[in-house]
C-alpha cells in the first residue's frame, strides 16, 4: 500500500513540474518579448524628446527652415539585413523584384521591431503566458495596421509553411495564386501573388491583392516573411484589375519568426493595409478604417490557428475521442460555404434571378439549370442551390 501511495505521490509530481517547467518557458519568453517591447518604447520616446527639442530649437531661432526626418529612421533591435548579393542578376526584371524585395524587407523589419509605427496596445488585450499575445494597433498612420506578439509551441519551419498558405488559416481568403517564383543568391524566395478575399457584407464589393512575397533567412537564425502590393512598375507580372473586386493596397507586412529556447517558436505578425473606404457606402467604412477589425480578422487569427495546430498534436492521439483537426476542417468548410454565398461570384456558378426593382433582398441560384427553368426543376433538380440574402445594420 505504502509502495503505491509513494508511486502516485510521485507520478503526480511529475506532471506538476512539467507544468511548472512549461509555464516557466511561457514566462520567460513573455518576459523577452516584454523587454524588447520596453527597449522599443524607450527608442521611440528618445526619438520624440529629440524632435521635440530640435523644433523648439528652430522656433527659438525664429522659424522652422529644415525638415527633421529622423524619425522616420529603422531601428530593428540588433537584427541585421539580408547582404546584397555579390553576384546580382542580369535579369533587369529580377533585379527590380529584388531592390523592392530588400526594401520591403527594411520596411517590415522597422515595423516589427523598430518605430516605424506608432503602436498602442488594443483595447482589450493584455498580455500573459496564458493569453493569445501582446497585440498593439497603430495610431496615425496611413491605412490599418496591427501588430501581434505571441509564443507558439511549434518549429519556426513549419511556422513558416503554415503562415504561407494563407487559404488553409485566413477565413476571408477566397483563393491565392503565384504568377511568379524565383529564388534569391541567398537562399530566399521571391513570389507574385494574386490574392482575392470576400466582403463582409453584401453592400460592399471584394477585395483583391497583387504582392510581392519575400522569405528569407536572417544572420541570427530568424525566419522572416514579408509582403507588400505591386505597382508595375518594377517589371513584375501583375494581375489585371478583375470584375466585382476592388484592388486594394498592402503595405509592409509579414511575419518575423524567431527560434524559441527548447521548443517553440516567437512570432511577431504585422498586418498593414489600405482597404480602399471611399469605394463603400459611409456606413460601411468604419469596417474598412478600423485597425482594431483588421487585427480581430487576420493577426489574432494567425496566432490562434498556430496555437491550435501545436494543440492538436498532444490532444489528438489514435483511439481518442476529441478530434479537434476534424473540427476546425468542418469550421473551415461552413465559413467558406457561407463566404461564397454571401459574395455569390459569378465563376462559382451563381447567377442572380430577376426582382422586383427593391435592392434589399438579392436572390440567386447555383444549379445546372437556367433561372427561368429554376421554377418548374428545382423539385426534380438534385444540385439546386437557392440563396436569398441581405445585410442589416
Amino acid at each position: 500500500k505504502v509502495w503505491f501511495q509513494n508511486r502516485r505521490c510521485r507520478e503526480k509530481q511529475r506532471k506538476e513540474a512539467s507544468r511548472l517547467q512549461t509555464a516557466n518557458a511561457k514566462l520567460t519568453a513573455m518576459n523577452k518579448l516584454l523587454m524588447e517591447e520596453n527597449d522599443r518604447l524607450q527608442k521611440q520616446v528618445a526619438q520624440l524628446l529629440y524632435e521635440n527639442g530640435y523644433l523648439r530649437q528652430q522656433l527659438h531661432h525664429g522659424g522652422i527652415t529644415t525638415t527633421d526626418n529622423s524619425c522616420d529612421s529603422v531601428v530593428t533591435s540588433g537584427l541585421q539585413h539580408l547582404p546584397t548579393p555579390q553576384h546580382p542578376q542580369h535579369d533587369a526584371t529580377h533585379s527590380g523584384i529584388l531592390s523592392l524585395a530588400e526594401e520591403t524587407l527594411t520596411e517590415f523589419l522597422g515595423k516589427a521591431t523598430g518605430t516605424a509605427v506608432d503602436w498602442i496596445q488594443m483595447p482589450g488585450t493584455k498580455p500573459g503566458p496564458d493569453s493569445t499575445g501582446m497585440v498593439n494597433i497603430s495610431h496615425g498612420c496611413t491605412g490599418v495596421a496591427a501588430r501581434a506578439c505571441g509564443l507558439v509551441g511549434l518549429e519556426p519551419g513549419r511556422v513558416v509553411e503554415i503562415l504561407k498558405d494563407r487559404p488553409s488559416w485566413h477565413r476571408d481568403c477566397r483563393r491565392m495564386t503565384t504568377l511568379y517564383a524565383t529564388s534569391t543568391a541567398n537562399g530566399g524566395t521571391l513570389e507574385v501573388l494574386y490574392v482575392q478575399m470576400y466582403a463582409p457584407t453584401t453592400l460592399a464589393p471584394a477585395r483583391d491583392f497583387c504582392t510581392l512575397r519575400y522569405t528569407s533567412l536572417l544572420e541570427d537564425g530568424s525566419y522572416v516573411i514579408c509582403e507588400r502590393s505591386l505597382n508595375g512598375s518594377h517589371g513584375a507580372p501583375t494581375a489585371p484589375p478583375m470584375h466585382s473586386f476592388v484592388r486594394a493596397e498592402m503595405l509592409s507586412s509579414g511575419y518575423l519568426i524567431r527560434p524559441c529556447e527548447g521548443s517553440g517558436s516567437i512570432i511577431i505578425i504585422v498586418d498593414h493595409m489600405d482597404l480602399e473606404p471611399w469605394t463603400v457606402p459611409e456606413v460601411l467604412r468604419p469596417l474598412y478604417e478600423s485597425s482594431a477589425a483588421l487585427a480581430h480578422k487576420v493577426t489574432i487569427a494567425a496566432l490562434r490557428h498556430l496555437r491550435h495546430l501545436a494543440q492538436e498534436a498532444t490532444i489528438e492521439m489514435p483511439g481518442s475521442v476529441q478530434q479537434p483537426a476534424a473540427v476546425r476542417s468542418l469550421s473551415q468548410r461552413l465559413a467558406r460555404g457561407f463566404n461564397d454565398a454571401v459574395n455569390g461570384f459569378a465563376d462559382d456558378s451563381w447567377s442572380a434571378m430577376g426582382n422586383d426593382g427593391m435592392d434589399d433582398i438579392t436572390v440567386i441560384v447555383k444549379s445546372n439549370t437556367t433561372p427561368r427553368e429554376l421554377g418548374v426543376q428545382l423539385a426534380t433538380s438534385n444540385g439546386g442551390v437557392l440563396c436569398a440574402k441581405a445585410s442589416m445594420l
